[in-house]
């Protein structure tokens, strides 16, 4: 079944995604994190299967690993000692803690935009931002789409150069080195080549002409006025919960934590139901569908 979170309208879509991103970004409180990165890791399973579960771990893992470590070795700043590098210099609680929060931080920002790349299509993108920038709208939809289809032609071209004995896996050193460059050039040509079709056919075609028409199957329905109602209501309790100082933490030259009370928890739970609001949308549908079946 189709995500139903990816049905409804792109302004929408767009404006779940900037937030959750925005947030994960700038909020370094643990529960934040926490959240973020549940919501995020929760949301990629859903939408990318075992696909999700593979990067979550090969990637995600290493990058947690590699960025907790890295900050405690460099950075040095901190009340708190707990012992001292062979160099002298200290290593610190604070600097532990800032780069597990960091890493936590950037793993999440990934998951979350694995989960928009697969939602946000170049359609809806160039829909959102086709009269506003028509130009670069195409650019970044194009640059979005950059991954998954050069990745996908790199294969084709791979399996026809296999197919002659001119693969990467044939011969000795020279040869594989020599077979590579040859279909990084052909990857190279048809890159050059269909960049300049998309630009000759998107000028046939009028893009970006003053007074052009568009054409459009995406409509604001009542579906999407009850989400945004919803999602409103859970940003601006959030928004409130942060102005009034819910979620602040320091980290240097000690930790310091806003205290706990029941506007924070209020702050952290909107957050929370914001971040896992594609998911309910899913489940509701799944349910939904199922009973549908069963009455045929």
């Amino acid at each position: 079944m189709k995500d139903a979170f990816s049905t409804y309208h792109p302004i929408l879509n767009f404006g779940y995604f900037t937030f959750v991103i925005l947030v994960s970004m700038f909020c370094m409180h643990p529960v934040f994190l926490t959240i973020s990165f549940i919501g995020a890791f929760i949301y990629s399973i859903k939408l990318n299967g075992k696909k999700a579960v593979k990067f979550n771990l090969l990637c995600g893992i290493p990058i947690l690993v590699i960025s907790a470590i890295a900050n405690p070795l460099f950075v040095h700043e901190g009340v708190t000692i707990l012992t001292y590098f062979s160099s002298g210099n200290p290593l610190t609680l604070e600097s532990i803690v800032y780069g597990i929060s960091t890493s936590v931080m950037l793993v999440s920002v990934i998951m979350w935009f694995s989960c928009y790349n697969k939602i946000m299509t170049s359609d809806k993108f160039i829909y959102i931002f086709g009269k506003i920038i028509p130009g670069m709208s195409l650019i970044l939809s194009m640059i979005l789409r950059f991954v998954p289809k050069y990745k996908s032609q790199i294969k084709i071209i791979s399996k026809s150069q296999k197919s002659i004995g001119r693969d990467v896996s044939n011969g000795n050193i020279i040869q594989r080195s020599r077979y590579g460059l040859k279909i990084l050039s052909v990857m190279t040509t048809w890159a050059l080549e269909n960049g300049v079709e998309t630009a000759d056919s998107m000028k046939a075609r009028g893009y970006g002409l003053k007074g052009r028409t568009n054409f459009s199957n995406f409509r604001f329905d009542s579906r999407d006025k009850k989400f945004t109602a919803l999602a409103l209501c859970l940003v601006v309790t959030f928004l409130i919960g942060i102005y009034s100082g819910c979620g602040k933490i320091r980290f240097y030259p000690s930790i310091v934590i806003s205290s706990e009370n029941l506007q924070s928890v209020l702050t952290y739970t909107s957050y929370a139901l914001f971040c896992i609001i594609p998911v309910v949308i899913d489940i509701v549908e799944e349910i939904r569908w199922k009973r549908l079946r069963l009455r045929i």
